[in-house]
């Protein structure tokens, strides 16, 4: 009986493979929030999907790093980037081909590279999470720069600079501030005994646990620790200054691809607003790069937030010249 029921569903699957045919993507999005996305696109067109996914520790540098190194033999159709910047270096390379998608034609000019390299959807927004059941929210800081004084001497967490949207967020301050003045910023943080700690996802366990006061995280892990009940909240830092980082996801179409025709199917589906709006009712509640997408209450739209204004060329060429430095810093 089980051989009889194999020799039914194997043409079968054979059948729907063939048919469908497969895409493979690389993504740094966290797997608990990208699988649900892409078994959707598998059930609406048929396609299967190969999905590799980033560790929490080497977010999008690992991968990045794997699709460099494939660049005469790429295995990859689509890279989904969790930030804004890793595709961008990937374009640098030489590694992306240019695709332009109709399901883009709504999203803002902005979060587009003007020939198509990547494009950007969903956007999340590094922010200080601080514990309630520690400090009042009169107490609770407005600023990156309000971390460096004494009264959150060894109460704050930030997570390992080298990596994910905590690197993005290096580089970004460096070109806002300046060279010396983010240099300055950092090692006054350091000298306040900031503990540097594996990943984003570690930051806000140690502010929900209450091991420290405040910590940098982005807008998906606060929601996902709010929701668990933990005794936190979050503040988007610098509204009155210099803003606060913005950092949409970025899909780009890998160049000489082994499935390009079903790598833009796959892009033309991420850049949906059907995706928007499931990532924004998703526990990572990420925020919609477009006005007409519904979103829960507690959801803060784009338009609600000053951002940094910031070039993601810049920032990722910036990336590459401030590594040595944060390497140091962090004390690699």
């Amino acid at each position: 009986m089980k051989f009889i029921t194999l020799m039914i569903l194997v043409p079968l699957l054979c059948l729907r493979i063939c048919l469908g045919g497969e895409v493979v993507v690389y993504t740094s999005e966290d797997k608990v929030f990208s699988e649900p996305v892409l078994q959707q696109f598998e059930k609406k067109t048929g396609i299967k999907v190969r999905a590799i996914y980033d560790t929490e520790e080497t977010k999008s540098t690992g991968l990045v790093n794997r699709l460099i190194a494939e660049k005469d033999n790429p295995q990859a159709d689509v890279f989904w980037s969790g930030d804004p910047v890793r595709p961008v270096l990937l374009e640098m390379k030489g590694i992306t081909t240019p695709y332009i998608s109709s399901s883009a034609a709504d999203i803002p000019e902005i979060y587009k590279d003007n020939e198509g390299h990547w494009t950007g959807f969903s956007a999340r927004a590094r922010i200080i999470l601080y514990n309630t059941s520690l400090i009042s929210m009169d107490e609770k800081p407005l600023s990156l720069f309000d971390l460096t004084k004494p009264e959150w001497k060894g109460q704050v967490a930030i997570a390992n600079p080298l990596f994910g949207t905590t690197s993005i967020h290096m580089a970004a301050l460096f070109i806002t501030l300046g060279d010396e003045k983010a240099r300055k910023f950092l090692q006054d943080l350091k000298a306040n005994g900031v503990k540097i700690v594996s990943s984003n996802g570690e930051v806000k366990r140690l502010v929900a646990r209450g091991e420290v006061i405040v910590g940098l995280t982005d807008t998906d892990d606060a929601n996902v620790v709010i929701q668990e009940g933990s005794p936190v909240k979050l503040v988007f830092p610098d509204q009155q200054d210099m803003g606060t980082l913005i950092m949409p996801n970025m899909v780009c179409l890998i160049k000489n691809s082994p499935n390009p025709d079903n790598g833009k199917k796959l892009i033309d589906f991420l850049l949906s607003k059907e995706v928007e709006k499931s990532l924004a009712w998703a526990p990572c509640a990420q925020m919609p790069l477009r006005y007409d997408v519904r979103t829960p209450a507690d959801v803060v739209t784009i338009d609600a937030i000053k951002g940094m204004d910031i070039d993601y060329h810049a920032v990722a060429q910036k990336l590459d010249e401030i590594g040595e430095f944060l390497k140091q810093w962090a004390g690699y």
